[in-house]
């Protein structure tokens, strides 16, 4: 992927995006929370190999390397304004056709940008492992991953074999990409006056400790430039400082994403995911869902390097079968769908099961099938769909 700069505002705002093709529809990329652009590299490898597309994915702001003028300002509706601002950055009035993929927080602002019309050529929304049930659930356990997650690194190496030994990015080649847009080096390394807060609040209540409190403070700024020599990577973004804004991302969510009057695709990591919002809404056929199976949260961002095409074998007729539910409502239910959730519910270990090899390759077979189905894009060098359209 080649970058470019996006400038709003007079230059207030700086969006870096990242571009990849020159044929078909523009899909729109949004990474998650903490996470940059880069984190869809391998996956833009993936998908454009498959079909004719255009993949446009920018930092979103107070991640990677966009600058904005109120980079704490992370409500919904903000970063939803800034993309359909960045849209209108690159393409003025005429936009090409475009599909919205986000993962994970970035899911939850594609959902609020199409259901806000920001996106004017809107053909399609997708969201990776984003559900509005089982993300309030874990708000209140997210500072205790947060604060358990290391501080600092020792090096840019040593945050990727963090990253993967922790389960946060399960592929070494992700990984290698994407923590360069997660992690940067700390501030005021070369300067003794970085460590000034730590000993700020070191009182010297009496004239005869004075001399003693002196020392105390030049060791505490000696231990902490050492820290910052020994371990001089950072996150880019303190996800702990951002509490505020999680309810508004993921309240709602669900109704949002099954209000959008556009053709919709939800790629889970476990089909307990689902809420019941969702569950009603599958059923009644107004979304095409994949579950992936064995598959970490970073869904998008696992690289295979031997393809395994698991689905070749799936019939391409859909059977539907009708469930009485109430009194005079039915639910259509493909057979499909429901025989691939009844297998996920026996085999799929959503919180600790291993990493497939073919995870990424899932994702872009899961985005290129919904395309080619959809006709809004072309397929590359013979590929043919391989999941059942449930």
């Amino acid at each position: 992927m080649e970058y470019c700069l996006c400038f709003i505002f007079n230059y207030s705002y700086t969006f870096r995006v990242y571009k990849s093709g020159s044929e078909g529809p523009v899909l729109l990329l949004l990474h998650g929370g903490g996470h940059s652009a880069l984190s869809w590299a391998v996956f833009t490898a993936a998908i454009i190999s498959r079909v004719q597309c255009r993949i446009v994915a920018l930092d979103l702001r107070s991640h990677g390397e966009t600058k904005v003028k109120n980079p704490e300002d992370l409500s919904a509706e903000t970063m939803a304004k800034d993309v359909g601002n960045v849209v209108e950055a690159m393409y003025g009035d005429l936009p090409p056709p475009i599909m919205l993929i986000g993962h994970s927080m970035g899911g939850a602002i594609a959902v609020h940008t199409a259901s806000s019309n920001l996106v004017p050529s809107l053909l399609g929304l997708c969201m990776i492992d984003v559900v509005e049930g089982t993300a309030m659930d874990a708000l209140n356990s997210m500072q205790n991953f947060l604060r358990g997650r290391p501080k600092t690194f020792k090096s840019l190496e040593n945050a990727i074999e963090w990253s993967v030994k922790s389960g946060q990015i399960r592929n070494l080649e992700s990984a290698r990409v994407s923590m360069v847009g997660q992690v940067k080096q700390c501030e005021g390394i070369t300067s003794p006056e970085g460590s000034k807060s730590i000993v700020e609040g070191i009182i010297e209540e009496e004239e005869e400790d004075e001399e003693g409190s002196e020392s105390i403070s030049k060791r505490k700024k000696e231990d902490d430039m050492e820290t910052k020599k020994d371990h001089p990577y950072t996150w880019r973004i303190e996800l702990a400082k951002t509490e505020k804004y999680w309810d508004g991302w993921f309240r709602g969510l669900s109704n949002l994403f099954l209000s959008c009057p556009i053709p919709k695709l939800l790629l889970l990591a476990g089909v307990d995911r689902l809420d019941k919002d969702l569950t009603i809404g599958q059923m009644q056929g107004k979304f095409q869902m994949q579950v992936l199976p064995q598959c970490g949260h970073a869904v998008h961002e696992d690289a295979p390097d031997k393809v395994s095409l698991v689905f070749n074998d799936c019939k391409r007729t859909t059977v539907r079968i009708t469930l009485d539910v109430t009194e005079d409502k039915s639910l259509s239910l493909s057979l499909h769908c429901l025989q691939q959730l009844l297998w996920s519910l026996c085999r799929c270990n959503s919180t600790s099961s291993p990493t497939s090899p073919w995870q990424l390759l899932m994702v872009a077979e899961a985005v290129a099938t919904f395309l080619i189905r959809h006709r809004f894009a072309e397929p590359i060098g013979g590929f043919q769909c391989v999941f059942p359209g449930c």
